[in-house]
């Protein structure tokens, strides 16, 4: 509850409070010229950043890569156009701060940092090689099963699903 309180309440009202206490020193005009022209050097910027990273990404597939870290890059890069769309300059500072590639590559790496991404065949709490996995507390181990006809639990001649 709280991180949408911040979100829905308190970011708009510094907004508010920001827009103010500069249009209040410097004008009107140029305020809202200053908070226009953040958006058109975002969006230039959003562009620059965003075909650089879409042909990493390329280039990763083609050598047989899963391009994780350019897909985590690209939903900085979405929040970070949709922050400098918004009007105001907190969340322009933020937007910016999505784009700019090191301190995107800052923030990525702190993020990245708790993500684990389990590949088939690794087992992080086992030998490797073996298909088993970890679903919170529970252990799921890949396998293969067929019903012998027959069998006490396997299709007969009297299971409807079956000719004969």
């Amino acid at each position: 509850m709280r991180p949408l309180l911040l979100i829905f309440v308190v970011v708009p009202i510094l907004e508010m409070w920001l827009l103010i206490t500069v249009g209040r020193e410097i004008g009107t005009l140029p305020t809202i010229g200053l908070v226009l022209l953040t958006a058109v050097v975002g969006l230039a910027l959003l562009r620059r950043q965003g075909l650089s990273t879409v042909m990493r990404a390329q280039q990763k597939m083609q050598a047989g890569e899963l391009p994780a870290r350019e897909m985590v890059e690209g939903i900085f890069l979405a929040v970070g156009g949709a922050l400098l769309l918004t009007p105001g300059f907190f969340t322009d500072a933020l937007g910016f701060a999505c784009l700019i590639p090191g301190l995107r590559q800052l923030l990525l790496g702190r993020i990245l940092k708790h993500v684990v991404v389990i590949r088939p065949g690794f087992d992080p709490y086992g030998a490797p090689g073996q298909q088993h996995q970890r679903h919170g507390d529970r252990d799921v181990i890949e396998g293969d099963y067929s019903r012998e006809k027959g069998h006490p639990n396997g299709k007969d001649k009297n299971d409807p699903g079956q000719s004969g």
